[in-house]
């Protein structure tokens, strides 16, 4: 980390609901914050591709792009997207069984996502891959444009709308294989920031979940101008689906969950894990 300290720092994060309520208090002057923040609003590929370019200083991302960004970026105990039973799900138009799955076509939401990383580690999709917004899975797979849909975010409530059914969740998958929980997101900050600051971001996070958790009311606006799904229904359960205990402080667990699918990613990668660690110090 670096002695210079920016005016501001570029802040990305994602439009879904899990982001918007932990992120709301930092970016509307409610907590805090050690420099201006200058928010980027954008699907999770895009930050990921960003993050790839060093172009932001702190970023929401898919812990599947960590192996592309882990030398220059740090990645922070709090704001995680990390849990149980908060898996990708696959998807189809009918239950196919698990032997037409490996020629299969499958639609996913950008291919440095952890969902397609999981659907890789899983090793039973061998077939192309269309890689396209994850809005946009659903509705491909229900024009028949792909044979099944690798659905993340709010579309694990609302799949059985477009006439889809589950085939497999790869959280539960994940889960009995590794017995731990299923890191999905994480906050990352530029190796080059100054450590003091890094820090001091890394606690604004805490204490902006904190005063969410405290006053729910308050982001609902902000939320609901931003995601997918209107239906209040869907929103909270997105947000208490991937707003959890993790996401104030990874602990132990969440290291060592977020170790374990970075270490098999870089595997796959021929990658060598920094030196350094994967986490902010």
């Amino acid at each position: 980390m670096s002695a210079s300290q920016p005016q501001n720092l570029s802040f990305g994060l994602s439009p879904c609901p899990n982001d918007t309520y932990i992120f709301h208090a930092m970016l509307h002057g409610l907590v805090p914050v050690p420099a201006p923040l200058k928010a980027h609003m954008a699907d999770v590929e895009e930050l990921n591709n960003l993050a790839r370019q060093k172009a932001l200083d702190v970023t929401k991302m898919s812990l599947g792009a960590t192996v592309e960004i882990m030398h220059d970026y740090a990645l922070m105990s709090s704001g995680a997207a990390l849990g149980w039973g908060c898996g990708p799900l696959v998807v189809a138009r009918e239950n196919l069984r698990p032997e037409d799955w490996r020629g299969a076509t499958v639609a996913v939401p950008g291919l440095m996502t952890t969902a397609n990383l999981l659907l890789t580690l899983h090793g039973g999709f061998q077939g192309p891959r269309k890689e396209m917004l994850f809005s946009d899975v659903m509705p491909a797979v229900a024009r028949g444009e792909a044979d099944m849909g690798l659905i993340i975010h709010e579309g694990r409530f609302t799949y059985a709308r477009q006439g889809l059914v589950e085939l497999l969740d790869l959280g539960q998958w994940w889960e009995a294989e590794y017995s731990l929980p299923l890191p999905l997101g994480a906050i990352a900050v530029r190796r080059d920031l100054p450590l003091a600051l890094a820090r001091r971001v890394q606690n604004a996070i805490t204490a902006s979940l904190a005063y969410a958790n405290a006053h729910p009311d308050d982001s609902r606006a902000f939320i609901r101008a931003h995601a997918q799904e209107m239906e209040e229904s869907v929103t909270s359960a997105h947000i208490k689906t991937f707003v959890t205990d993790f996401s104030l402080d990874l602990g132990a667990a969440g290291r060592a969950a977020i170790e374990a699918l970075v270490g098999r990613a870089a595997a796959l990668a021929g990658k060598a894990l920094p030196e350094e660690g994967l986490f902010l110090r």
